[in-house]
């Protein structure tokens, strides 16, 4: 959920194991076959200079976090008895430190992430797994007005629809990243709120099982986020998104989307064509107009047509100029707020789209690029800076405000202002 992933324009994490090959080599493997991993493009750390260095690790140091923690669980209302039996023989876990630290050099363009997310096989598995659960899922859709193609797209990424939920235990996981002292408020948050779980009765410690990172179930949510919205549509009595029964997951996912004012029948966007000679200076997040008045300025649907009015959008231009270009509507952001990569929105879009019955993307990529390593974009962002084009943040984070940075850049020097932060232009400002 958004509480823990960063922004990423044009970049998108590769999980951990997955192939470290050319991008179209490993856009082949991604395409022949789906990866048994969620596709959530994972946190991107902040640059490793300003990481708050931690204290030599060890199993000793961890209990005595533990013991420490004991009287803060109580005065966030957790019972003794609770915290006590969910942390007993619990260890520090030294891979989820490892995971933590090296995601940050796992990292692919827009096109190959696409490549895997809405590739034939999540296709036709999604539209298998909307088929199966049809009447419940039209029920979802029914109370919380957001598609059913919707939340089985997001139920794909996260999971596999179902097959990849995760088999760490989420108290080890957060209590080790709590004592790390990285992110260490962060994750207490997060150990408090999965304690507030257990004490709740929604699900016995021995399954709340997850990713290394803490994020649980069927569509993956962080404890604060199941406490704000995980439903019990099964009318159990517990919110349970960890069995196999997918059906409260998939209810709570709508729930959230809904309760970020999610626009039943309103698109996340479109694919669009530009006209030649566009002002690309608009393709910008803050420049808004409705579908009819970018018709005027020759941005049609790729059938030729003015994009339906679907009320005020913007130009998206994930692989720039050399890219498919994309009009986006406020449902766009909306499910930034479940996952804020830029790659992720469109892989759950598209996705959904085709589980419905639309055709894959009309327009090129350019494939000829890489993406940018983790050193590459704070080196992209230092330069910028030093040049007088403030990204404001260096974070390694291609977000609205590097992209921003990088247009003024171009515009200045009479590039195309596409806001792409592309190798070659990185080495330009070099």
């Amino acid at each position: 959920m958004r509480v823990w992933l960063s922004a990423a324009a044009v970049t998108a994490a590769m999980m951990p194991g997955a192939s470290t090959g050319s991008e179209n080599e490993t856009a082949v493997k991604l395409a022949s076959a789906e990866v048994l991993t969620s596709l959530r493009p994972q946190l991107r750390p902040a640059r490793a200079d300003a990481i708050k260095p931690t204290a030599v690790a060890s199993e000793g140091g961890f209990q005595n976090w533990i013991t420490g923690f004991g009287p803060r669980a109580e005065a966030a209302g957790i019972k003794r008895s609770v915290w006590q039996k969910a942390l007993s023989g619990v260890s520090y876990d030294a891979e989820v430190i490892k995971r933590d630290r090296n995601q940050s050099e796992f990292t692919k363009t827009v096109w190959v992430y696409l490549d895997s997310a809405a590739s034939d096989l999540r296709v036709k598995n999604g539209k298998a797994a909307l088929k199966k659960r049809n009447a419940l899922l039209d029920r979802i859709e029914a109370k919380y007005g957001v598609e059913k193609e919707v939340v089985v797209a997001i139920w794909g990424l996260e999971s596999a629809y179902g097959t990849f939920r995760g088999s760490k235990s989420v108290i080890r996981s957060l209590a080790t990243l709590a004592y790390d002292a990285r992110r260490s408020d962060f994750f207490e948050e997060q150990l408090i709120a999965a304690l507030q779980i257990l004490q709740a009765g929604d699900v016995a410690s021995r399954n709340m099982n997850g990713s290394w990172a803490g994020a649980m179930g069927h569509t993956q949510f962080m404890p604060t986020s199941f406490m704000d919205y995980a439903v019990d549509h099964s009318g159990d009595g517990k919110r349970d998104i960890w069995s196999d029964d997918p059906t409260d997951a998939l209810a709570s996912t709508a729930a959230y989307l809904a309760a970020h004012g999610w626009t039943k029948g309103q698109p996340w966007g479109v694919e669009v064509t530009l006209p030649k000679g566009f002002d690309y200076t608009l393709a910008n997040r803050e420049v808004t107009k409705n579908p009819k008045e970018w018709a005027k300025l020759g941005v049609k649907g790729v059938n030729g047509t003015a994009v339906r009015n679907h009320g005020a959008a913007s130009i998206l231009l994930p692989g720039g100029a050399g890219g498919v270009p994309f009009m986006i509507f406020d449902n766009f952001e909306v499910l930034e707020s479940y996952n804020t990569a830029d790659a992720y929105v469109i892989g759950v879009g598209h996705l959904s789209d085709r589980i419905r019955g639309a055709s894959k993307l009309q327009g090129g990529w350019p494939r000829g690029d890489r993406a940018l390593t983790y050193d590459e974009r704070i080196e992209l962002q230092e330069r910028l800076t030093a040049k007088g084009f403030d990204t404001q943040k260096i974070d390694a984070k291609i977000g609205p405000l590097t992209i921003n940075a990088v247009r003024a850049y171009q515009v200045a020097n009479g590039l195309v202002p596409d806001g792409y932060a592309s190798p070659r232009l990185l080495q330009g400002l070099r």
